[in-house]
This record gives C-alpha cells, sequence and structure tokens, in this order.
C-alpha cells in the first residue's frame, strides 16, 4: 500500500492523499478504536483542530494538532466546516476553522463519520441492543472508563467485553496510551509478578481495585500511578510498573507540583545528575534497599565503590542522604523530577508528549 500511494503522490498528489484517507479509517475501524483515535485522526489528516459533538449520547470532544483529546463542552462555531454523523442528519463533527472544505477535508469527515457512527452505535446502550461478540474492544473499554458516560452505557459496554458486574477490577494505563481493564487478584502486590506480567509493555500505571461502576475512578488513580512510573533509562531510572495502592500519601504530590516552579531539591538532584549517567541510578537503589550492601548489590558494584559514590552525591546536592531526613528528601525529589518528566495529559485520550524537562546530555548547558 505504501508502495501505491508512494507512485500516486507522485503522479497525483491529491490521490495519494485520498487512499491515505481512506486507509487510516479503515485501520482505525478494523481496530475497534475509540472515539478519541478516531477524532486525533481527523485533527491530523485535515490540519485542524476538530470537534465531535453528539447530544444523543452526551458526546463532546476536541482534538488538537498535537494529539491530545479532551472533553470540550464549548460552544462550535456555525461557520466551521461541519458534517453530520447520519445522512441528513444536524453536524456532529467540525474544522474549527471557517471556509469551504477542500476534496480531503470532504472525504476525512465522511469517513470519520462513519467510524464514530460504528462505535456510537456498538457501544453505547441507546438503541437497546444486546451485546456484540467483542471481547477485546477498545471502544467499549473507552466507554467503560469514561465518567461522563451514563450508568446504561457503560454496564453495556461491560458485556461487550464479558466483563463480571461483581468482583474487583483495576484499570491500567501505559505510556502507548492504551488503556486496559484487568481483573483484581491477591497477587496484585507481589512487586516481582507484577513486573513480569507488564514486561514489554514499558512505563505502566494500575489503579485501585474497584467495582465495575467505579473503574473511571480506577483508571483516574491509574493515570496519576502512570507519573511516577520510569523509563528505566540512566535519565529515568526506577519501576516501570506502579501500582496506585502502593503510592499512599506520595499520590497527593501529582496534583500538588506545580511544574513552572520545581522544589529546589529537585533542582539540586538536576545538578547532581550531570556528574555522570550513573548518579540517578545510584539514588534510586540507595533508598529504596535497606542497607549499603543490598543497594550495591543492586547496582552490581562493591559497597565501597558505592560509598564513594554517595559521598560525591552528596557534595553536589549539598545535603547528607545517609540519614533518615536525607532519604526521605531524595525520594521526594525523586518522585517531583518524575512527575515533572512525564506530565498529565487529559483523561479523554490522546498520547502524552515527554515534557523535555530533565537533565540534558553532558556538554549541554543546563
Amino acid at each position: 500500500m505504501h508502495h501505491v500511494v508512494a507512485k500516486l503522490d507522485a503522479l497525483d498528489p491529491e490521490a495519494g492523499a485520498a487512499i491515505r484517507v481512506i486507509s487510516r479509517f479503515d485501520e482505525l475501524v478494523e481496530g475497534h478504536a475509540g472515539l478519541g483515535p478516531i477524532l486525533c485522526a481527523v485533527a491530523t489528516l485535515s490540519g485542524s483542530p476538530a470537534r465531535l459533538i453528539d447530544e444523543r449520547f452526551a458526546v463532546a470532544l476536541r482534538a488538537d494538532l498535537d494529539g491530545r483529546v479532551e472533553r470540550d463542552g464549548g460552544p462550535v462555531d456555525p461557520r466551521w466546516i461541519g458534517a453530520p454523523l447520519v445522512p441528513g442528519g444536524r453536524p456532529a463533527l467540525w474544522l474549527e476553522r471557517v471556509g469551504r472544505h477542500s476534496l480531503i477535508e470532504a472525504m476525512v469527515l465522511d469517513r470519520a463519520a462513519f467510524a464514530a457512527r460504528e462505535v456510537l452505535h456498538r457501544t453505547r446502550d441507546a438503541t437497546g441492543r444486546s451485546a456484540g461478540p467483542f471481547s477485546d474492544d477498545p471502544a467499549a473499554v473507552e466507554v467503560l472508563l469514561d465518567g461522563a458516560a451514563s450508568e446504561s452505557d457503560r454496564l453495556h459496554a461491560a458485556r461487550l467485553l464479558h466483563l463480571p458486574e461483581q468482583g474487583g477490577l483495576r484499570a491500567v494505563a501505559s505510556a502507548d496510551s492504551a488503556r486496559r481493564i484487568v481483573a483484581a487478584t491477591k497477587g496484585d502486590g507481589d512487586r516481582t509478578a507484577r513486573a513480569r506480567r507488564w514486561e514489554g509493555l514499558g512505563r505502566t500505571g494500575i489503579g485501585p481495585a474497584v467495582p465495575l461502576l467505579d473503574l473511571p475512578r480506577s483508571w483516574d488513580r491509574a493515570r496519576t500511578a502512570l507519573r511516577y512510573a520510569a523509563e528505566g533509562t540512566d535519565e529515568d531510572p526506577g519501576p516501570g510498573v506502579v501500582l496506585y495502592d502502593e503510592l499512599g500519601t506520595l499520590a497527593l504530590l501529582a496534583d500538588a507540583l506545580d511544574p513552572a516552579s520545581p522544589p529546589d531539591d529537585v533542582r539540586a538532584l538536576e545538578k547532581a545528575a550531570r556528574s555522570g549517567p550513573w548518579v540517578l541510578g545510584t539514588l534510586v537503589e540507595f533508598t529504596s534497599h535497606t542497607s549499603l550492601r543490598l543497594a550495591a548489590a543492586a547496582l552490581y558494584v562493591h559497597h565501597s565503590t558505592l560509598k564513594g559514590r554517595i559521598t560525591l552525591i552528596e557534595q553536589d546536592l549539598g545535603f547528607p542522604v545517609c540519614d533518615p531526613q536525607g532519604r526521605l528528601r531524595v525520594q521526594l525529589a525523586l518522585a517531583a523530577r518524575r512527575l515533572l518528566l512525564h506530565p498529565a495529559v487529559p483523561s479523554a485520550g490522546g498520547r502524552a508528549a515527554r515534557s523535555g524537562w530533565g537533565t540534558p546530555p553532558r556538554g549541554e548547558s543546563g
């Protein structure tokens, strides 16, 4: 297909663009994508922020050009380019642009209307239809985790996913923007088993166990836990899978931190990190273990080597880290730094953009 599109672009750029539009929405429909990814595709392919507003299902979403999707109930300018979801219906899809639509924009809106209509009819309970056969349906997951969706819509989505109405469930957020729902188990608190289960998924946040209709709350907590999950690199060391239940009071920091004014200890941490790629990982392991020897074993260095590293780090930080107060300061600074690296994204969907905050490569000015 890519080869065909390349040839069409050379012969007729507009025809090549049309094929890309058709191909993109076919992929979304075949993958049972939710409304968020569909609206993102509209914005990306049209080059204009897009809205989806359907009062029948209490849907009001906006996608910007960076791929962020959020709920937006603001007024629609009737001069914008609009299209109905059903022939002869009221406009529900909008491009935030005044003027006449191009051929490609008309095709984008037409294909998006078809895709969105399929999602709404499959996952929303307005028609009273019975559940379909989909047991792994991203669009149904999207509805079930949406606190603004009606209870009947969420129960309908749960039936599509074959989820039990009794028993605990957890929402799971990952760095690839995927949404998952899993059954709560007694082994969820086992960090080793947890890391093994989600290995290969990248940064992952797991929400608390809740009843079916409380899944939106678990999803909000899962997204908070995701911000505390690390990439496992020298620049962002630490656990890649974080259970919200284990954050405790530390979870409050996510809402209290001001990205425009990082705490002094975080700034000190950034300064120390410029001394070498080993600094942040050393501090993570040192503050995660009960003894110097255990931390050294985790870092695969001799305990005397670790002791020397800690001495150097303390000089850069400007405060001791071996006493309880110092260890706590480092733990809080590491957590705050991770929150700055991984800012919050709107709950309605979209991909998180990396903040750009953090230690610049050595050799660059800070």
